[in-house]
């Protein structure tokens, strides 16, 4: 089944919660849209894999900034603390385990419990 990023984005407008829109051996490919700071956390046992399709997103480690621009991804290694920016919208696809925790184990309340899957 082919899936067309731009008709998915268009489906929603809120902020910090990915959407699942593919999975594949045990992975979860997520939409999602970004607007200014996230929490800082981690993923004790999952890599992050961050694809920016608009915009630009800022992922801050604890030793340095890195800039992910339109085309670009990154990958957060397990167990390494991190915190998303986003100075103007972005939107992100992620490629993560279906059993990642959004937040890791830090609560907030952007943290999602449940993806809704478009």
């Amino acid at each position: 089944m082919v899936i067309n990023l731009n008709q998915k984005f268009n489906l929603f407008q809120d902020q910090w919660s990915p959407k699942v829109v593919g999975e594949l051996n045990g992975q979860h490919v997520k939409l999602a849209k970004l607007e200014g700071e996230f929490v800082w956390h981690d993923h004790k046992d999952e890599d992050e894999l961050f694809m920016v399709i608009k915009g630009k997103l800022k992922i801050e480690f604890r030793d340095r900034m890195e800039e992910i621009n339109e085309g670009e991804f990154i990958i957060v290694p397990r167990g390494v603390e991190h915190k998303p920016i986003a100075e103007e919208e972005v939107w992100i696809m992620l490629f993560e385990p279906a059993a990642i925790k959004h937040t890791g184990d830090v609560e907030h309340e952007l943290t999602v419990k449940e993806y809704e899957k478009l």
